[in-house]
């Protein structure tokens, strides 16, 4: 009976551990981050989003985490689909998670930039891909997630700057910070 006790307290000291988290003011820069100066981190920059939203974007960050290590994204499947964007990055994507279903811990893109100092790949964002046959998907909780009908590719595409500050807001497109 002790264990199964145990078995109950473990996620919920997860649980509690991770939410509160979420809503502390972290001013510390994001590690690894291509930024330079004192914008503070992901975290700090978009704290005032709704503790669900926070939560969703936590999520996103620590299921791509192996993905720092782009082999490791080759490896699971993400290759690279020769889209290079200004002040967005290279593009990963893998297929085999490219449906219907929004799931924010399978993005169907990975984005790196080159990391200035070591030149190494780095990942900065994660992107959401949905056929654009599709209504337009619900992401994350609240509105401030903004979809783009890109008709060229026939997606609908959500941008999280997760992994590198975006001035602009984590959900915008483009981010300043990369080049």
């Amino acid at each position: 009976m002790k264990s199964f006790g145990a078995l109950l307290f473990l996620p919920l000291l997860f649980f509690i551990l991770f939410f509160a988290g979420c809503n502390q003011q972290d001013n510390s820069p994001v590690e690894g981050s291509l930024s330079s100066g004192n914008e503070g981190s992901f975290l700090a920059k978009h704290y005032t989003l709704p503790p669900a939203t926070m939560a969703e974007l936590q999520q996103a960050k620590i299921s791509t985490a192996r993905y720092n290590n782009i082999e490791n994204a080759i490896a699971d499947g993400y290759v690279d689909i020769n889209v290079v964007v200004p002040h967005m990055g290279h593009h990963y994507m893998n297929s085999s998670y490219l449906n219907a279903n929004f799931e924010i811990d399978k993005p169907e893109i990975l984005v790196y930039s080159p990391n200035s100092a070591s030149g190494h790949m780095q990942l900065v964002a994660v992107e959401y891909a949905i056929p654009n046959t599709e209504p337009q998907p619900e992401g994350f909780t609240g509105s401030y997630d903004v979809w783009d009908n890109n008709a060229g590719f026939g997606l609908w595409l959500l941008h999280a700057w997760v992994w590198e500050y975006n001035p602009d807001g984590v959900f915008t497109g483009m981010n300043p910070n990369v080049q």
